[in-house]
């Protein structure tokens, strides 16, 4: 009898348990700071993946890169990329030059996942080889500004950053 009611108890305990478990992770899903950290989760990811996207080319498909950057991009950022895309893959071209880029550390600086904009910098890793086939790495910051499009975060702007500032 008494293991019994030592079994009973540990059942209803254990249900008790199951039932505040539940009860609070339903709560935790309508959080809002757990969906404002799921948006900077997703902006800083698409950030991270569009500045390694503007870095890169492959000099023996110069037309696939530059649509990849124009997909990259939104707004003004977007604007200037289709208007001197011509000029630039004429450029591109005759160098034959590819870049791969790796983001190697990026952080948001801002978020207004309301208005639907960010700011992020990050520092990239750009491996450089020309037709020759010689290869060079590079290192650079950079400022970037997104935008979120309804389907997802893109750049709106991207800019150099000298070493030492911000």
């Amino acid at each position: 009898m008494r293991q019994r009611r030592a079994w009973l108890l540990a059942l209803v305990l254990a249900a008790l348990f199951c039932g505040f478990s539940g009860w609070t992770y339903a709560r935790t899903q309508a959080d809002d700071d757990l969906a404002h950290a799921r948006d900077r989760d997703v902006a800083l990811a698409e950030a991270r993946r569009h500045i390694g996207t503007l870095n890169s080319m492959d000099g023996h498909d110069v037309r696939a890169s530059l649509r990849a950057w124009t997909d990259a991009a939104d707004g003004p950022l977007k604007d200037e990329l289709r208007r001197t895309g011509d000029d630039s893959a004429k450029v591109l071209e005759q160098e034959g030059t590819s870049t791969r880029a790796t983001v190697t550390d990026a952080a948001l600086t801002a978020l207004d996942a309301r208005a639907g904009t960010a700011k992020a910098i990050a520092t990239v890793r750009v491996e450089v080889t020309e037709r020759t086939g010689r290869s060079t790495t590079d290192r650079k910051r950079f400022e970037a500004g997104l935008k979120h499009t309804g389907e997802s975060w893109k750049l709106s702007s991207l800019t150099a950053l000298a070493a030492g500032s911000r």
